[in-house]
């Protein structure tokens, strides 16, 4: 059974100097948690560098996985026409998860998103906190659950916290400049709404939030 005693974290593999080449080649090699043992690959976040707009999701499914890129799946479809709603041009706009590897469970032929637990989230944190240091976002938003435990804790509510800025945490890394974060649902969550259209006007609304910090 595999324990969490067995794996160092990401932080061995983590570039000391990195750039965005070297940090999509490097987290191929991440065997910081037991999540790449059945993987195709990990996935780093992906777009301008610097950028004043981050988004964060929790990890990439099946078919970031597959090509290799964040949000490029029915979810980032749906994120980046909420983008364009909220008046946010998704190509300015750097897309990321706190998760590099794909967790799934298999039904027949399919492979079924799964969560990742606490250890696996904390295992990833310093490419999270590399990426941060290397994009320098001006406002982060965290979308889902699992993104914002990740930067706050587990007493984060997604409902409770969604559309008010918050400081970055200061015991959260040390970085130059700490972003503002604005939590949101996460566009997967929308997409199985049975209030679709409501909650993507709650996602949009989050998301103009983020583009007015923006100034």
């Amino acid at each position: 059974m595999t324990k969490r005693s067995d794996y160092p974290g990401a932080g061995p593999w983590v570039p000391d100097e990195p750039d965005e080449d070297r940090l999509r080649s490097a987290v191929q090699e991440c065997r910081g948690c037991d999540l790449y043992l059945d993987a195709t690959q990990g996935v780093m976040g992906d777009g301008p560098v610097p950028a004043r707009l981050m988004l964060v999701g929790e990890q990439p499914g099946d078919q970031e996985d597959k090509q290799g890129l964040p949000f490029v799946g029915p979810a980032g479809r749906l994120l980046d026409r909420a983008l364009g709603e909220a008046g946010i041009d998704p190509a300015g706009v750097y897309k990321t998860n706190v998760v590099k590897h794909f967790r799934f469970k298999r039904d027949g032929g399919k492979r079924i998103h799964k969560s990742p637990v606490r250890w696996q989230v904390a295992a990833c944190e310093p490419w999270l906190l590399t990426e941060l240091g290397l994009v320098r976002p001006e406002v982060v938003v965290l979308l889902g659950a699992t993104a914002g435990q990740a930067v706050y804790g587990s007493g984060f509510r997604v409902g409770a916290a969604r559309g008010t800025p918050t400081p970055w945490p200061e015991q959260l890394g040390s970085l130059e400049a700490p972003p503002t974060t604005v939590a949101s649902a996460h566009p997967s969550s929308v997409l199985r709404s049975r209030q679709r259209d409501a909650d993507l006007a709650a996602l949009v609304a989050d998301l103009v939030v983020a583009r007015e910090l923006l100034g």
